[in-house]
């Protein structure tokens, strides 16, 4: 290798990254460059080598492809079977292209080899079955959590090569050997559409398992999603199914290939837990008197008074190796002050709104003492704020025993919080006080790996990002849900829909959103009427009336869109293409003129600023309007995806259908002066970020109008959930980018700054959750972790920073900063599959701006400086640019009343 190539990664494989467990029997390949981009300046991938072994002991296998692809390449070898191992490393062949000539730099060394097994790719290979209690439970309430042993001696005669335990349960699993914990996961094995897939995990037990004497499995299973309330209104339980079960399987291999097998079956005991009931809305009770200590180990355990299990089905869903990382606890935060309410009661602020849970470090209470802990995001008149929670208790309570407790946190639920109310224990008891060493938060998300990152010289702009991260981390919890507090915390596709784009930019998502995903599909496709869910999975079967609703419904299209723009995974589109052409073809309603029936209600331009706290669907934008916009829209991206996935009639018909439609909203929305019905920010909005306009007199007379509103409305939103992600892009795009910088740097509300204002630390559902006086909105619908209104943050990245994909997947970059306002300069860093992309500008003397740019081996960017015509092309390596800058005046002026006042459109 050359000092002109670069380093590679090990390789990573589809559906997990370190390969282990997955059940793909041929699965895709892709590795990053890890160089100083100075030494590898305009460096691409002609061509690469796949060295391969199929373990054990199989001859080395060698491909040779000439290619420039570094993602997701295709597995050249047979398919692996179930369980299989192999080892994979791969090598790169490169040149170095110029405008002037292109030089061969050779080969780079071998990667570092990595492996890669499969799982259990057949349901044949399911020997044991879910087991649960032997005598029928009534579920009249919450179901007490249930805890399973099975005691077990390993008739292996040499050393054990290979052990595993494939794992699920119905409810949310904890599993222990030999009482030390399996794995680190929480609420396992996570929450899918029960009745088509249900996830199953693989852990390696070779450390945990020991020959020479007797072992012990133990596992304890709560309600989770599987069997809890779920819904507003009073919810609905055991959605799912009623009977908590574990189905586990251990598969050991000795050195000389003897093989062992232990499977979940009735020889199993089981017992009651000593937590008396976990649900995810109201909390969890633990009783410390009920606890059997050594029930999870140990083989001198007594367990003769446990009960018998009974066998059931194997399910009829799919068992499934989840494409998403699992729930983990991510981080931990101390508290900040413990404080005492007017009202007498204790409260600890954490400082951050968070989700997750508590855990006590140590408590010594006499036996019996109950203890309670509630939960909440906000403080109103001194005292918790728990209104917005509707009918979730979200408290946790314990009993104590004569035992101290050290490092307890309840095991099946989880709260949105940044205060928790305490009784029963405080600051003033005389022995084991309450100190901020007592207590911690433990912070919980599916544990995706961060990918973006942005700043800027404005500390608050820089806090609103901060506040969007905090409330995509919350709200990524198994699925994507819309708030994680109240008695909701479900998988709503409108909110997703509208924050994807900016929730691949912060993390990589292709996991959790790809397999959400999956259910989308299988739950939309199984319905005659051929209407996705409003939430995914269903647990508002009973509830949901079957209604389409635009914006919501086209998450089907645009969601799976939105990671192909990011990730360049052509599959995607093609396990979600039935599912798109389905919608549209089938579930939308039509009027005469072929879009959408006017005597549909939709949720529309949901949350608009000036809608009655009690209607918040009752926008100034008419609501069909918004869902014909978006007709016209996932009709053209689905023509785009037949084209991709070469479905020749489909895409010219799609195609046919777009010009026709966008023709009769021509006819039916916009005059020909380009100004439109309703002449809302939203409305223009959508009309020009859609393309919805022909001519460019047309597109310069909406920019102007939309220029005008927003100066009319003194610089405060105008706009709700549909508006809100695509204000700022319209205006940038109208040439009115000084405007939009004017908004985002507003204070008053409504404005995406008033909530920092107020103290926010993660973006409010409404963008008055709290007035001004302190007080929470009056209205019954209220959250102070919902990450749609944030959806901003997606300009900061690709307008405020400058950095977007030209081609999907960012093989090809685009690097067009556009400074504003009183942001003088603006860093982000996004991690592509190909390495790391850096964008740093500033404006010095306040008429030069100086860019520095590192682009990613095997990769290119486009660059356009702020007033500039030319584009440049740059190769990858680290790149510097300057030049003159000219910014448009600032501040803007608001439109101004006959007394000189700014004069608004709604009522602050």
């Amino acid at each position: 290798m050359t000092e002109e190539n670069p380093h590679l990664t090990p390789p990573s494989f589809e559906q997990h990254p370190t390969g282990f467990g997955i059940e793909v029997a041929a699965p895709r390949i892709s590795w990053r460059f890890l160089s100083s981009p100075s030494t590898t300046q305009n460096w691409e991938q002609s061509a690469y080598d796949v060295e391969l072994i199929h373990l054990p002991g199989s001859k080395v296998e060698t491909y040779h492809i000439s290619s420039g692809n570094s993602v997701l390449v295709p597995w050249p070898s047979r398919p692996l079977l179930s369980r299989e191992r192999a080892r994979v490393r791969v090598r790169a062949y490169g040149r170095t292209k110029t405008s002037e000539h292109t030089k061969d730099s050779g080969e780079t060394d071998w990667s570092p080899w990595a492996m890669v097994e499969c799982a259990l790719l057949n349901r044949s290979d399911w020997i044991g079955r879910p087991i649960t209690i032997a005598e029928e439970r009534e579920v009249n309430g919450p179901q007490r959590p249930l805890r399973f042993r099975k005691t077990f001696t390993i008739p292996l005669t040499e050393g054990i090569s290979k052990a595993r335990l494939y794992m699920t349960s119905l409810g949310s699993y904890t599993a222990y050997i030999n009482g030390r914990r399996v794995g680190d996961e929480c609420l396992a094995p996570g929450w899918t559409s029960y009745h088509h897939r249900i996830n199953y995990q693989v852990f390696d037990i070779a450390t945990l398992v020991e020959p020479a004497r007797v072992n012990v499995i133990a596992v304890e299973v709560g309600e989770g999603w599987y069997a809890t309330r779920l819904g507003f209104l009073g919810g609905k339980r055991c959605i799912w199914g009623k009977d908590l079960a574990v189905l586990a399987q251990i598969e050991m291999v000795s050195e000389d290939g003897e093989e062992f097998r232990l499977v979940s079956n009735d020889s199993w005991k089981c017992k009651l837990s000593a937590i008396i009931r976990s649900e995810l809305y109201d909390g969890e009770l633990y009783d410390a008197r009920e606890e059997e200590e050594g029930w999870n180990g140990g083989e001198a355990f007594d367990d003769s008074s446990w009960l018998r299990t009974r066998s059931l089905a194997l399910p009829s869903a799919q068992l499934v190796i989840p494409d998403a990382p699992p729930v983990r606890v991510i981080e931990v935060i101390k508290p900040v002050e413990i404080f005492t309410t007017p009202l007498g009661k204790t409260v600890i602020d954490f400082g951050q709104n968070m989700v997750g849970k508590l855990c006590i470090h140590h408590l010594k209470k006499p036996s019996g003492t109950k203890l309670t802990f509630a939960h909440a995001e906000v403080m109103e008149t001194g005292e918790l704020g728990v209104r917005p929670l509707r009918d979730a208790k979200c408290t946790d309570q314990i009993i104590t025993s004569d035992e101290d407790l050290v490092d307890w946190s309840p095991k099946y639920t989880y709260h949105g919080f940044r205060y928790v109310q305490v009784d029963g224990w405080s600051t003033a008891d005389k022995i084991c006080p309450l100190t901020t060493l007592s207590v911690s938060a433990l912070v919980m998300h599916t544990d995706m790996v961060r990918s973006g990152h942005f700043s800027c010289s404005h500390p608050m702009v820089n806090k609103l990002h901060e506040n969007a991260v905090w409330s995509m981390r919350g709200n990524f919890f198994s699925v994507p849900t819309d708030c994680p507090q109240r008695d909701e915390r479900l998988g709503w596709t409108g909110d997703i829909q509208i924050f994807c784009p900016s929730a691949n930019f912060l993390y990589n998502t292709a996991g959790i959103l790809g397999d959400w995903l999956k259910d989308v599909a299988l739950e939309h496709l199984s319905l005659e009427h051929a209407i996705p869910p409003l939430v995914i999975p269903n647990a508002l079967e009973d509830r949901w009336d079957g209604d389409p609703h635009a914006v919501w419904d086209d998450a089907t299209v645009l969601t799976p869109w939105a990671l192909y723009q990011s990730y360049g995974d052509v599959e995607i589109l093609r396990r979600q293409y039935q599912s798109m052409i389905t919608w549209v073809d089938r579930g939308i309603p039509r009027g005469p003129d072929g879009l959408w029936n006017i005597e549909r209600w939709q949720l529309g331009d949901w949350l608009d600023p000036t809608a009655p706290p009690d209607q918040p669907g009752n926008s100034r934008t008419n609501a069909t309007l918004v869902a014909d916009a978006y007709l016209i829209r996932v009709t053209l991206i689905i023509a785009q995806v037949s084209e991709i996935l070469h479905e020749e009639s489909n895409a010219t018909r799609y195609h046919d259908d777009y010009l026709r439609l966008k023709a009769i909203f021509q006819q039916k929305y916009i005059a020909p002066s380009g100004l439109i019905i309703g002449d809302s920010q939203t409305a223009l909005s959508l009309a020009l970020m859609f393309a919805l306009y022909d001519t460019d007199k047309q597109k310069a007379t909406a920019g102007e109008r939309l220029a005008y509103l927003v100066r009319l409305a003194a610089f405060r939103v105008s706009t709700g959930f549909v508006g809100t992600p695509i204000i700022t892009h319209a205006l940038t795009s109208a040439g009115y980018s000084q405007l939009a910088y004017r908004m985002l740097l507003e204070k008053g509300c409504p404005s995406w700054l008033y909530p920092i204002t107020m103290g926010a630390t993660t973006v409010w559902e409404r963008w008055d959750s709290m007035t001004p006086d302190g007080s929470i909105n009056s209205g019954e619908m209220t959250s102070f972790n919902h990450y749609a209104l944030g959806s901003v943050i997606n300009w900061l990245h690709t307008t405020v920073a400058g950095i977007s994909p030209i081609d999907p997947g960012w093989k090809k970059i685009r690097v067009q900063p556009i400074p504003g306002g009183t942001i003088t300069s603006a860093r982000a860093t996004y991690e592509t599959s190909y390495g790391r992309v850096e964008c740093a500008w500033k404006v010095q003397d306040n008429d030069t701006f100086v860019l520095d740019l590192a682009v990613p081996p095997n990769s290119s960017a486009l660059v356009i400086l702020p007033g500039r015509d030319e584009e440049q092309w740059v190769g990858s390596g680290r790149h510097s640019f300057g030049g003159g800058y000219a910014p448009g005046p600032w501040p803007p002026e608001p439109i101004r009343d006959f007394l000189g006042q700014p004069s608004v459109e709604f009522i602050a």
